[in-house]
């Protein structure tokens, strides 16, 4: 099926880009790309100004941060697909057909895969080891492998964006997007994009600060989508703080010291523990049947639908 232009929005945001946003714009031009939406994030620079120039529709986002301008961006467009790719000038235009094609074919949303052999070259090895860890964390909490969790270059249907929940302000938007494509069970597909080095523009991402916040926001995340996860760890750590003070209180036993108040602590630590873990197998049932339960009633309307 051939794409249609004219029902695509380039959503692009932006924070002091002015070397690269202006190129980036008229190359999506030159590809018959018309609804470009720029969101700024109050930058110092010219980006609003050249964005503007090369016939962007640019707005100032309100707040501050990633997450708050993509979703701030979200409620303002109408188009029945959106295509987001960052405005540093790392991604290529020439990918957005490619990303673009599965929607047309029944997919909700597109990521555009960095992390490939051959755009390796164009990561520091902090940076692809961090991102192929964070990848695979993603998968254990939330049960998915999407090979860039972090990548700036996606599309969506609006009918997709339109279903997320989505709260984080800062540079936690991209897993937060995958998570909820995930949490509704969305037909997600991936698509390897080229990827250069940032040149012009310094990036804004803090290797160890970002990840840490990325890990947490993870591992937050999962308490809708995996509780067992979620709740199951805190009460296994739990356990093992039972399990520590156990074993130093036998030893201690063994020398004939006793140490009631830490016995009791003991068997408090391994008694929440294991009810936190059990709370999180039965949030865990609770939640597939709630799955279980809303196919069967997709189904039941997809049914009436096409009698219709």
């Amino acid at each position: 099926m051939s794409i249609d232009k004219d029902q695509v929005c380039i959503l692009i945001p932006t924070l002091n880009e002015s070397p690269t946003i202006g190129p980036l714009i008229q190359d999506f031009f030159n590809l018959g790309f018309k609804n470009i939406l720029v969101i700024d994030g109050h930058s110092s620079d010219d980006t609003r100004q050249i964005a503007e120039d090369s016939g962007a529709r640019v707005i100032e986002q309100h707040g501050k941060g990633k997450g708050t301008a993509i979703i701030e961006a979200f409620s303002l467009i109408n188009h029945p697909y959106i295509l987001m790719v960052d405005g540093d000038g790392t991604y290529l235009p020439q990918d957005a057909e490619s990303l673009l094609s599965p929607l047309f074919q029944g997919a909700d949303q597109v990521i555009g895969d960095r992390l490939t052999h051959e755009n390796q070259s164009s990561f520091s090895r902090l940076n692809y080891i961090g991102n192929q860890i964070l990848n695979r964390l993603f998968k254990v909490a939330h049960g998915r492998y999407l090979n860039d969790i972090l990548s700036g270059y996606r599309a969506f249907t609006l009918a997709s964006i339109r279903q997320f929940q989505l709260h984080e302000s800062g540079f936690g938007i991209e897993t937060e997007i995958s998570a909820e494509g995930v949490r509704n069970r969305h037909n997600i597909t991936i698509v390897p994009v080229s990827y250069k080095k940032r040149t012009g523009t310094q990036t804004k991402l803090n290797p160890f600060h970002d990840g840490l916040k990325i890990t947490t926001t993870i591992y937050r995340l999962a308490k809708m989508s995996n509780p067992l996860f979620y709740f199951g760890l805190i009460g296994l750590m739990i356990i093992c703080g039972g399990i520590i003070t156990g074993t130093y209180v036998i030893f201690e036993w063994l020398k004939q010291i006793e140490h009631l108040p830490l016995t009791i602590l003991t068997v408090l630590l391994i008694l929440s523990g294991f009810q936190i873990f059990m709370f999180g197998i039965l949030s865990d049932m609770s939640i597939s049947l709630h799955r279980e339960v809303m196919r069967e009633i997709q189904s039941l309307r997809d049914g009436k639908d096409q009698k219709k």
